[in-house]
């Protein structure tokens, strides 16, 4: 199987200010970008990060080939509780999702 970081450009993830986190999903171009867009579920990104999926956003910004994910933290930003306070690990677990297409 091949995975979401094999056919990506880059995934990254990073603070949405101190109650969101955002995971960007990167494509070179349209064709990678359609492909896996439509392979690529909400819900799967939704088991893999443990969060409810209604918490989860999704936008598809087909115009500069970007899969954009947003959700609530667990806790905010900075406190006591906060073990990333970027928003950095969330890259990971979603660059390891397998994909069934080759992506390529």
């Amino acid at each position: 199987m091949i995975t979401l970081r094999d056919s990506a450009r880059s995934v990254r993830s990073k603070n949405a200010g101190p109650f969101w986190v955002t995971v960007d999903v990167f494509f070179d171009d349209e064709s990678s970008f359609q492909r896996i867009s439509s392979e690529l579920s909400s819900a799967t990104v939704a088991e893999v990060l443990q969060i409810d999926p209604a918490d989860l956003k999704r936008f598809d910004l087909a115009d500069i080939y970007v899969i954009k994910f947003s959700f609530p933290r667990s806790v905010v930003q900075g406190s006591r509780f906060d073990r990333d306070m970027h928003g950095a690990q969330y890259a990971n677990l979603v660059a390891d999702i397998e994909l069934k297409q080759s992506g390529l």
